[in-house]
């Protein structure tokens, strides 16, 4: 085992504290005392598109660390430099708890430096393995995200506790604090590491390759692919014009998923005619990122249904009754924002079940828990815990009084579904990206939970319309339930085409030699 991974697990433990300390309290702080300015009727919603819209760049700017990493500076000295601008929004929403636009910024620094050190750390865990132990890599790997859900259980319990209690400046200043003493941990072990050089400019890059692809022509041949790249491009542009209807978020996410997909699609199609111009190695790599892209492309549903327990749960158990407990003769009442403390306590419990118990007995049967098995079952998983969530919410529309103690099930359901997909998401994309990509690799990663909340936004923003909200009444059922069982078939769609496209997936072994 490499001497050097307790510095990376010990910094990210203190930095998902940090980040999810912050996010657990935002819809509520939000709902509470930041938006109190508008009619109370309208806060929920804009809660929920305030937090949506800081997830989106939180999971985006990984496009822009990653590319810093891996062209210019290094994934370590990247990750050092935006911890400090990470280290500074929470600053600004310490000291602008009472100011809109100061806590905003703080948002944005946040986003900007949680974003940008997202695909690299994890990608930094996999530089130090090589060849001879590659087999730890797995295990490390859930040791890593098993301390993510360390952090965040305890940063989800308490959390709220000091927002209650001190205050908000309290509130999101111990999270800064931890960020800070997550940067100090991370620099101690510099000397330590694999640090993998930045890739000089290459000729034979992705988006080179997939230009050469793209613009050249055969005789006798036309260029179909560069005809659909273009209409991704047309599309992409009508999306940012439309920014005054759909706001600039939704529309500039949008023209990114438009490009990305028909700009894959055409370089797809002809992305043989490069050979000759690039190395038959370069071709071959992007035909394999198109596959991965794909994979991606099918996850974001699994993402717009997990986020939302941290807008749409908290907004369904404000509305139920909070169970007390006794301990050592004091009693506890849970607060909304607490039930999210349930997630990682739950995955902490079922990584190591899993690897002991689980995946052991289903070999004995016969059946290998790839990876992609393993994601395909974890998008059916959260499909479920959306139909038992939206359960309950049609019980409390026919008035009948629920305790949040109810959420535990769907809850459960959803962290067995978020350990099968987004645990092993992260070793998936590591081993199956390219050497030269891998920064790039994980930062589309990222970038599918950007899409996933972009759907969420498209939803939300769509029941405001007078023809839709007409569709939910005559169906039934209320509008948060009507969403609800919405996203539960929509990632019951995703779950069917991710297992049929997994069982044609070309599996690669892509870690260093």
């Amino acid at each position: 085992m490499p001497r050097q991974i307790p510095y990376i697990i010990a910094n990210e433990g203190c930095e998902r504290f940090s980040f999810y300390g912050m996010r657990n309290i935002l819809t509520p702080f939000l709902i509470s005392t930041l938006l109190l300015f508008l009619p109370e009727a309208d806060r929920a919603g804009e809660a929920k598109h305030v937090f949506h819209t800081f997830v989106i760049g939180v999971y985006f700017f990984p496009l822009l660390g990653g590319w810093l990493a891996d062209r210019f500076f290094g994934k370590y000295n990247t990750v050092f430099w935006l911890s400090l601008v990470y280290c500074a929004g929470h600053a600004c929403l310490a000291a602008f708890d009472d100011n809109l636009k100061g806590f905003y910024f703080g948002l944005f620094l946040i986003a900007l430096g949680s974003g940008g050190i997202k695909p690299l750390v994890s990608s930094f865990v996999g530089d130090q393995f090589d060849q001879t132990n590659k087999h730890k890599a797995k295990l490390v790997f859930d040791a890593f995200y098993w301390i993510i859900n360390f952090g965040s259980f305890f940063a989800s319990l308490l959390m709220p506790i000091f927002l209650k209690s001190y205050g908000p400046s309290v509130a999101f200043g111990i999270p800064g604090i931890l960020m800070f003493i997550a940067t100090i941990v991370f620099w101690m072990g510099k000397r330590k590491y694999v640090h993998v050089p930045p890739a000089p400019a290459d000729p034979h890059s992705f988006m080179r390759v997939a230009r050469t692809a793209l613009v050249t022509h055969k005789p006798g041949q036309g260029r179909p692919g560069l005809v659909v790249a273009a209409i991704g491009a047309i599309g992409a542009i009508g999306s940012l014009a439309m920014s005054w209807q759909w706001g600039f978020v939704i529309s500039a996410c949008l023209a990114l998923v438009l490009l990305i997909a028909f700009g894959g699609v055409g370089t797809s199609m002809q992305l043989e005619r490069a050979r000759g111009m690039h190395p038959d190695e370069a071709v071959d790599g992007v035909r394999a990122v198109l596959r991965i892209l794909i994979v991606f492309a099918l996850v974001t549903p699994f993402w717009s249904l997990f986020d939302q327990k941290a807008s749409t749960w908290i907004v369904q158990a404000n509305s139920m009754t909070q169970p007390t407990f006794s301990f050592f003769g004091n009693e506890f009442k849970f607060v909304p924002a607490q039930m999210q403390a349930l997630n990682p306590l739950l995955v902490m419990i079922l990584i190591p079940f899993n690897n002991l118990v689980l995946f052991p007995a289903i070999r004995k049967m016969g059946i290998e828990p790839t990876a992609l098995r393993r994601m395909t079952a974890g998008i059916g998983f959260t499909a479920l815990a959306w139909i038992v969530i939206g359960a309950i919410q049609v019980h409390m529309d026919h008035g009948n009084a629920t305790s949040m103690a109810w959420q535990i099930l769907p809850y459960a359901i959803l962290t067995l579904g978020e350990v099968l997909v987004s645990a092993t998401g992260l070793e998936f994309a590591y081993s199956q990206a390219p050497a030269s990509m891998k920064g790039i690799i994980m930062a589309f990663w990222s970038l599918a939970v950007t899409v996933g909340s972009l759907w969420v936004l498209i939803v939300n923003s769509s029941v405001k319309n007078d023809a839709v909200l007409g569709y939910i009444r005559d169906s039934g059922l209320g509008v948060i339930a009507f969403q609800m069982y919405f996203f539960a078939a929509f990632a019951l769609t995703a779950a069917v085409i991710f297992g049929w496209y997994a069982k044609r997936y070309p599996l690669t072994d892509n870690y260093r030699v």
